[in-house]
């Protein structure tokens, strides 16, 4: 069997076994899902082995997600670790055969503790399966593996039901995008959906600004000094009227203009595209790209109080 061929096999197998997960839910997914809902501490999921690992990552995707959770290590926890367990707690324990010798010999504290407890096995029946609050059956057919020994597709199951659990309290819980970046202040989409225009907007001193009684050679002076690429226009009582750029400066060196007797206001573009400082910087992505544009005034109360390009949002990670 050449390597291609033996990949195509796990894929189907593990992929069978996905497929029939979805007839398996039952009221015991309800129960499951109303336990971690009503938990007033957090979801502690254990697990030994490749369960653990995978244990490990429906932890985090459910922390990531708005339920609070960890992990916790089954051997550790028989030596001090348990001490993490709260009775606000709701414990999540993963093991295939349901009778993992590290996860049976915590049972007893658990009960004791009156801690709910859902367990996620291949067989209800087990020792596990049985002494749970809420069993999330995860077996499957066979394993990928050949030998139908090495876990693969029941790891696979398991991480999908744990996904599934996640999912469907996110769901409830009408966790949003900023929620999740809240989440996620480290990552790209924490930056998209956190980060604002007054953020990174070049305001003050900055702030490339003219007179629209200013002469073209005023108004070039003026973005030179910015390095900004274009300058605002304002009224006398600092309202926007127009921006000059340089599309508008070879234009008008096309047209022949003298640049020292041409007031900016006959050469500018008229308005200019603005932006409020409280928006979102993503928006100011979104305003650009749409209008073929490099750069937006950013306004307050319709006065401008800074300029964003999109040099701003490249190096802030936002595009």
């Amino acid at each position: 069997m050449s390597f291609i061929e033996s990949a195509k096999r796990t894929i189907q197998v593990e992929t069978k076994a996905i497929a029939q997960l979805a007839g398996k839910l039952d009221d015991n997914f309800n129960k499951a899902c109303d336990l971690c809902l009503n938990c007033e501490g957090r979801i502690v999921v254990s697990g030994i082995g490749k369960s653990g690992h995978i244990g490990s990552k429906i932890a985090a995707t459910l922390a990531s997600t708005g339920t609070p959770a960890f992990f916790m290590h089954p051997a550790e926890a028989s030596h001090g670790d348990l001490g993490m367990l709260t009775p606000k707690d709701v414990v999540l324990a993963l093991s295939n055969s349901g009778t993992a010798t590290e996860i049976v010999i915590l049972l007893p504290l658990i009960q004791r503790l009156g801690i709910p407890l859902i367990s996620m096995t291949g067989d209800p029946n087990s020792t596990l399966g049985r002494a749970s609050d809420a069993h999330l059956c995860v077996s499957v057919p066979k394993e990928a593996c050949p030998l139908n020994l090495a876990p693969t597709s029941s790891t696979t199951a398991a991480l999908v039901v744990g996904d599934a659990l996640a999912i469907a309290l996110l769901e409830k819980k009408g966790f949003s995008r900023e929620d999740f970046a809240h989440s996620h202040p480290g990552g790209a989409l924490g930056r998209k959906l956190l980060l604002k225009v007054e953020d990174i907007m070049h305001a003050g001193e900055a702030l490339p600004a003219v007179s629209e009684k200013a002469t073209l050679s005023e108004a070039l002076l003026e973005m030179t000094e910015k390095r900004l690429g274009f300058t605002t226009i304002l009224d006398s009582n600092g309202h926007l009227t127009g921006v000059f750029s340089d599309g508008d400066l070879r234009r008008a060196i096309e047209a022949g203009h003298d640049h020292g007797s041409r007031q900016i206001w006959e050469l500018m573009t008229r308005g200019g595209t603005t932006i409020e400082q409280g928006a979102l910087a993503a928006m100011a992505a979104r305003v650009m790209q749409e209008r073929r544009i490099n750069a937006v005034v950013v306004v307050n109360n319709e006065l401008p109080v800074g300029v964003i390009n999109m040099h701003d949002l490249l190096q802030a990670g936002v595009v």
